[in-house]
């Protein structure tokens, strides 16, 4: 009966892929414009190859989201595969934070599943931003925090670390650090994606003030509805990292993930609208 269900979903969404692509032409420039920029090398029609498997990904992405309100935590846990879990939870038995980079890569909200993965009694958290309409904020938070993730709202990073500082509970969060910061905020800008981008910096930030260790995620679409996802240590003392550095690693990292299955990056999102071609 499972398989008939995820057989109709992805049904549904060979049609979603028809509809944004061929007919809302959803964001079509934008992501024609972005890969375009980032793969130079790639001729045409490799861009419309790329182009059209990221749609039927997208679509993917949507139906998949929406399921995680429904999926059991024993069918999350066998289609959202994490590797190299000992790693970090032998450095949640010893008290020590743990800081995972992501980005907007793959099926990202199924990693709100971590925590079924974690060391029992240690805190799986994830920074999000607040969605404008409350109703989708709260369906969503309720989505996210089904296997036991908790969502920390941006702007109330700050506060929720400090709290968890004083309480010194074992805690894995987890980053999204891909977005475009506000153009006011800019403060520094790395190579990505044959672009000169502007970065965010406060995952860095928060890694060396409060000693966490900094660790990234680095997902694979193993086949459609099953993603495999590996904890890879980004650097043994990050405090002793110039600034900005632990921040090149991450995107240096992040960038070696997309050139690997470029379709699964979101591409919609208008990430070099304040960069500078490389």
């Amino acid at each position: 009966m499972t398989y008939v269900r995820w057989r109709v979903l992805y049904a549904f969404s060979d049609l979603l892929f028809g509809l944004l692509y061929y007919i809302v032409r959803y964001r079509r420039s934008i992501v024609r414009r972005n890969l375009t920029e980032s793969f130079p090398e790639k001729s045409p029609a490799e861009i419309r190859r790329i182009e059209k498997a990221f749609y039927h990904f997208f679509a993917d992405l949507i139906l998949e989201s929406g399921k995680l309100a429904f999926i059991t935590p024993d069918e999350i846990s066998r289609r959202m595969r994490f590797t190299n879990v000992e790693s970090i939870n032998s450095s949640l038995r010893q008290g020590k934070p743990v800081a995972i980079y992501l980005g907007h890569y793959a099926n990202w909200e199924w990693v709100s599943s971590m925590p079924l993965w974690l060391e029992k009694g240690t805190i799986g958290a994830q920074i999000y931003h607040e969605l404008r309409s409350k109703r989708m904020d709260r369906l969503m938070l309720h989505i996210r925090g089904r296997m036991g993730a908790v969502c920390v709202e941006m702007r109330k990073t700050a506060r929720y670390i400090n709290e968890w500082a004083q309480n010194r509970e074992a805690c894995a969060i987890g980053f999204i650090a891909d977005q475009s910061p506000k153009k006011r905020e800019v403060r520094h800008f790395l190579s990505f994606l044959n672009h000169e981008v502007p970065v965010l910096t406060g995952t860095e930030k928060v890694i060396k003030r409060y000693g966490f260790e900094a660790w990234y995620l680095d997902v694979r679409r193993v086949k459609r509805g099953f993603y495999e996802a590996e904890f890879v240590r980004l650097h043994e003392m990050p405090r002793e990292l110039s600034d900005f550095e632990l921040t090149a690693l991450y995107f240096q990292r992040l960038e070696q993930t997309i050139r690997r299955q470029p379709e699964l990056y979101l591409w919609t999102h208008n990430r070099f609208k304040h960069a500078k071609k490389a």
